[in-house]
């Protein structure tokens, strides 16, 4: 199945239609399959589409972001950055002082965020948390 044949329907059932740069940045994220920030989707996608512009990379990452096709998350960078949603939804537990990382599987937190929705009334609540420690090579130095 093709990028285009997986996120057009997804896009024109919110009443949106599929442009070249939604479908090239869409191209990106799914092919990298890891978190990118905008600048190194820019880079990517700036080849198949050359005349993209950064500042349409950020409004369209916003946008798919924000229908659901994106990620955004901070990851100790302090910028955002974004992937695919349709990769296994997780978190990050990221060491303060070599930068080393372990993905958190969402079944873990899924009891946290249940008792959020229950507590706040908030529903369908999408977070991608990071979380900042330690790690245990790092605590022996």
């Amino acid at each position: 199945m093709s990028c285009a044949d997986q996120y057009t329907p997804e896009l024109r059932a919110r009443g949106f239609r599929m442009t070249p740069q939604r479908m090239t940045i869409l191209h990106v994220l799914h092919h990298e399959g890891t978190h990118l920030s905008p600048t190194e989707v820019f880079a990517r996608a700036k080849e198949a589409l050359p005349g993209l512009t950064e500042a349409t990379v950020y409004r369209t990452l916003e946008f798919l972001a924000d229908n659901g096709l994106a990620h955004s998350a901070h990851i100790g960078s302090g910028h955002l950055v974004y992937e695919i949603a349709k990769q296994n939804h997780h978190h990050h537990l990221i060491c303060r002082k070599c930068g080393g990382e372990v993905q958190i599987e969402h079944a873990s937190l899924e009891k946290v965020f249940d008792e959020l929705e229950t507590s706040s009334g908030f529903r369908n609540i999408d977070s991608h948390v990071t979380f900042f420690g330690l790690c245990p090579g790092c605590q022996e130095d």
